[in-house]
């Protein structure tokens, strides 16, 4: 491990409790949330997470999350170090709108803002918000975007006249002093040019280790030849407990909250999306509750009924953070954790796994 791991936790928006759960849609009625996510309850899942000692908190965007961006804004007022990683949708709002948004937020949050590029993945959503581009236009969109954001960053008054955006004497009325770390998701070969170009750090969904050393490469690649570096992060939840048994233990109880019809519900849905990170997804479990661990530790029966990230490290608290370490030795920097229910697992995690990380990990390094 040559740099520092830097490792964060998930906030559940749409809701919480002891068993697996969308993360940006309200569609589950086969299972609804046991815990609502209010203010209260998401203050101190993010307490939880600062007090263990993760560094930020992932919140999602959706059709049916509450606005990442107000609902981070609340949750700084009641954190002292924890980084907000405000998920966004380019293409929903203007890029020079979106940097007074970032600015402000650095105002009121001591330069906390770490960034989440969505694109999207299901049109019938975008279409919804009343997005009609296709899978390419929008990832060309979000590249033209993050050109225009990272301009008006600088403070210097700029003109741009592309395919999506046209700014005349634009930009902010003075420079953003720290400029939010943009992470970004994609596995089409359109996203990756996209965080190629753009993107601080390149996120991933977890996938076994050869598929995720094989898109290191790849996008390693695609960024020297733009003359840039990137860091990567990786998506997972964690099932952690003080014995393997117990752990994998756990991942048989979750799959009993995973009734057939709940699950042929969620793979009808995710087969409508243009998402190739969610097909990547769908083909390590192909819709069915047999072999689900697709490599040694890492389980795949979330993504039955989840979108996104589908897959979990399994095992003892020092068998987790082994493959930790395993991904880490291939080049993955950034780990955003999760696990059900994200309070009492946020404990879990952070005193059980991150202390045998260290001194591999870095409290508050830079993204």
């Amino acid at each position: 491990m040559d740099h520092p791991l830097n490792l964060h936790w998930f906030l559940p928006t749409t809701g919480d409790g002891h068993d697996v759960r969308t993360a940006i849609t309200t569609t589950d009625t086969h299972r609804p949330a046991a815990r609502t996510a209010d203010l209260r309850y998401l203050v101190q899942v993010a307490r939880a997470a600062e007090a263990t000692g993760f560094q930020a908190a992932l919140t999602p965007v959706g059709a049916g999350c509450p606005d990442p961006w107000i609902v981070c804004a609340a949750l700084a007022q009641h954190t002292d170090r924890l980084r907000p990683l405000v998920a966004f949708r380019p293409g929903f709002t203007l890029p020079t709108l979106l940097a007074q948004q970032a600015q402000a937020f650095q105002q009121i949050s001591g330069d906390r803002l770490l960034l989440n590029v969505v694109t999207g993945g299901d049109p019938a959503e975008q279409r919804a918000y009343g997005d009609f581009l296709d899978h390419d236009a929008r990832y060309a969109r979000t590249g033209e975007f993050l050109h225009v954001l990272r301009r008006a960053f600088t403070g210097t008054p700029f003109d741009h006249h592309g395919d999506h955006y046209r700014i005349e004497r634009g930009g902010l009325a003075t420079p953003l002093t720290t400029p939010p770390p943009i992470y970004f998701g994609g596995a089409s070969p359109a996203a990756e040019q996209v965080a190629a170009r753009h993107a601080d750090v390149a996120l991933m969904w977890g996938e076994p280790p050869a598929a995720i050393a094989e898109r290191i490469t790849r996008l390693r690649a695609l960024a020297a030849a733009h003359g840039r570096t990137l860091r990567f992060g990786i998506r997972l939840h964690v099932i952690t407990r003080d014995t393997t048994a117990a752990a994998w233990a756990e991942t048989e109880r979750l799959l009993q909250g995973m009734d057939p019809a709940r699950i042929a519900a969620a793979q009808a849905r995710f087969a409508r999306f243009d998402s190739v990170g969610q097909r990547r997804m769908v083909d390590l479990h192909h819709g069915t509750t047999a072999d689900l661990e697709i490599s040694p530790g890492l389980w795949a029966g979330a993504g039955l009924v989840r979108e996104g990230a589908g897959t979990a490290l399994v095992g003892s608290h020092a068998e987790v953070a082994e493959l930790i370490r395993g991904y880490a030795a291939l080049g993955v920097q950034e780990f955003i954790l999760s696990g059900w229910p994200h309070l009492e697992e946020a404990y879990r995690v952070g005193e059980n796994v991150l202390p045998r990380l260290a001194p591999a990990t870095t409290q508050n390094h830079p993204a």
